[in-house]
Parts: C-alpha cells; sequence; structure tokens
C-alpha cells in the first residue's frame, strides 16, 4: 500500500490516511491492515497518537518517542490541537453555520453506536459551517473540540442532517447516482448500478498542534480523496 507522508522526523510522524485502513490493528483480526503496522515496518517504533474511523480519509499524527506521544496525547486532551473535517451529509443546514453541543454516550441497546442523551453522556462541542450546497445535500465544513467516538456522525444526524453515507446514523449504506438523476439515469438492461460512494464521507482535512520538542506549530492540509471529490462534482452538476 502507498501512503502519503506528509511529515517525518525524529519524533513524529504525520500522514494522510487512505479510506478502509484501520489506524491501529483490530482486536479480532490483527492481519487487518492497519496504519501502526504499515508504518512500524518502515520506520520503527510507532504510537498512535489519535485514530480516525476505518472509513475515514485525512491526516493523523503519530509519535516515534514515548516523549513526544505524552506531549501530543497532552495537547489532545487539553483540546489545544486544530482539527477541521469536511463531510458531505443530507439536507442543507439551517442556519449555514452553528454549533452543537450536546452530550454523547454509547447506544444502550445498539452495539457499536452512540447516541446524544443527557443520562451519562459526555460533553461534546461540534462547530459546523456549510461550504458548499449542492441540491438536496451539502458540503459540510466541521470543527470539533471533543473528540468522542462517532462525534460528528451523530452531531449532524442529531441535527438532521446525518452524513449521506451511513449505516449506523443516515439514510443509506451506499449512494447510487439514479437516486438523483432517476429517470435521466440510464444503465444497460443487464447492468448492475455501482455505487457512487459506499462508504462514510468524512474528511481529515486540517490538523494543527505544537512540536514536541521545537514547540513550532505544525499545520497540515489535505485535499478531498478521490470517491468525495467526485459526489461533489456530480452533485454540483445536478443541484
Amino acid at each position: 500500500m502507498k501512503l502519503s507522508i506528509l511529515h517525518q522526523d525524529d519524533h513524529l510522524i504525520v500522514v494522510d490516511k487512505p479510506a478502509d485502513v484501520l489506524t491501529v490493528p483490530d482486536r479480532h483480526d490483527p492481519d487487518l491492515p492497519n496504519l501502526k503496522h504499515l508504518l512500524a515496518e518502515r520506520f520503527g517504533n510507532i504510537i498512535p497518537v489519535h485514530r480516525l474511523d476505518r472509513p475515514t480519509t485525512g491526516v493523523l499524527v503519530f509519535a516515534r518517542t514515548p516523549e513526544a506521544h505524552r506531549s501530543l496525547s497532552m495537547q489532545f486532551e487539553a483540546r489545544d490541537v486544530e482539527k477541521v473535517y469536511l463531510a458531505l451529509v443530507d439536507g442543507n443546514p439551517e442556519p449555514e453555520e452553528g454549533t452543537i453541543d450536546e452530550p454523547i454516550a454509547p447506544h444502550p441497546s445498539k452495539v457499536g453506536q452512540m447516541m446524544v442523551t443527557n443520562r451519562n453522556g459526555k460533553f461534546a462541542r461540534t462547530d459546523y459551517k456549510v461550504m458548499e450546497t449542492l441540491g438536496r445535500f451539502s458540503l459540510v465544513g466541521v470543527q470539533i473540540f471533543t473528540g468522542r467516538t462517532h462525534q460528528i456522525r451523530v452531531h449532524l444526524a442529531y441535527i438532521g442532517h446525518p452524513l449521506i453515507v451511513d449505516s449506523f446514523y443516515g439514510k443509506r449504506t451506499e449512494f447510487l447516482l439514479s437516486e438523483v438523476k432517476g429517470r435521466r439515469y440510464n444503465k444497460g438492461k443487464h447492468e448492475v448500478e455501482r455505487p457512487l460512494l459506499s462508504r462514510v464521507p468524512l474528511h481529515a482535512s486540517r490538523l494543527g498542534f505544537t512540536h514536541p520538542v521545537t514547540e513550532e506549530w505544525m499545520h497540515f492540509q489535505v485535499d478531498l480523496p478521490k470517491d468525495m471529490r467526485a459526489m461533489v462534482k456530480q452533485l454540483g452538476k445536478l443541484g
């Protein structure tokens, strides 16, 4: 697997994570592709600082020493890092810019899912802004100040605008072009329509933090991956 290394030095490594790759080894199947193992094969000791879900793409930082890990972890815990995401959502949020500060906790009956609840919920804050309106859909910029599990997906679904593909919190498991083209979509008689998108469309576009040794402010930004760019282009045409 070809990995895009955004920065490397003796203390840390910053990568652009591809979709469908784990950040750390899976507890039940450690042989599944994961960045910790892939980077360790090339760079030696690798210590995860934070995680992105398997389908999520974008900027991710790993420490190479215990000291760097400690410093970076403290920054994440103190919310001294900049974390900005891009998401494709159903609908057009109103207002176009706002803050969601609802508590999040594990769902009591759905394993692996989270929910907004005041009962045992932990504080979570998400700021959002509509970057582009795409007909019945929107490209939304999101900045999070806490790192709760599935926070962005849960919060956007809570305000009625789930990600356009999300088996847990949204309406679809994949996105078909025929949904928006309707009768205008033509395919061969025996042709099976391939989904335009088959993963959660969430991308960690920006990450900023203080270097654990030089104390320099480090800032990284990566463009949308190919599949999300294709979605924006198609929805923009049809919108």
